[in-house]
């Protein structure tokens, strides 16, 4: 089985074009912050730690933690963002390593791991990849999908500040793809770089 992830800043189209990819037979996708998301829950590994160091500000009235709270608490504040991904990345790539021994199980043939902060988080083993995929998107066509997905301006400029440092490393694993068009032609352009690689 070929583990691939699926790096790039937000509104680089990571998300739709790893859920075109795993509508074709043999292959299947894991979505980094659905994950990440998870141990946010009240059982979640990541819960007390969350509130030990961020305080009951970031928690809504039901006192699960709310992600926008969370967010406007850590993306802009280099030391608190650093903290945040000490306390929740090693424990999402604990459940990627589980997801991949299922799937190899499963018989799955190609497994697409899609999270922004793939290549520049401390925090994860790229041992366990086979290969990088690095959309590219320029910053006014991520602000223009990002604005169109419904979110507000002022979270979406949030967004864009918090990963404006964020680029593909040089290194043999990672290959860039042009992310800009048509969500199918980029998914087309990734299928094809798996060819390349003998992955399907």
């Amino acid at each position: 089985m070929k583990v691939i992830g699926i790096a790039g800043p937000a509104g680089s189209g990571k998300s739709t074009v790893a859920r075109l990819l795993a509508e074709r037979p043999g292959v299947a996708r894991l979505d980094c912050d659905a994950l990440a998301w998870a141990t946010y829950r009240p059982e979640g590994s990541a819960y007390a730690p969350l509130v030990a160091r961020f305080g009951t500000g970031i928690l809504a009235k039901d006192g699960t933690v709310d992600r926008s709270r969370l967010s406007a608490a850590t993306l802009t504040h280099p030391r608190r963002k650093k903290d945040l991904e000490a306390i929740v990345h090693p424990a999402v790539m604990a459940a990627v390593r589980r997801a991949i021994t299922e799937h190899r199980a499963l018989g799955t043939q190609v497994l697409f791991v899609e999270g922004a902060l793939l290549l520049s988080s401390l925090h994860v083993d790229r041992s366990i990849f086979d290969a990088f995929v690095w959309l590219s998107v320029p910053e006014a066509e991520r602000r223009k999908r990002l604005l169109g997905s419904g979110l507000k301006r002022e979270g979406v400029e949030r967004r864009l500040r918090a990963q404006q440092d964020l680029a593909p490393p040089k290194e043999p694993r990672v290959r860039v793809v042009d992310g800009r068009g048509p969500p199918v032609e980029v998914a087309s352009r990734v299928l094809a770089l798996l060819d390349s690689l003998g992955g399907r």
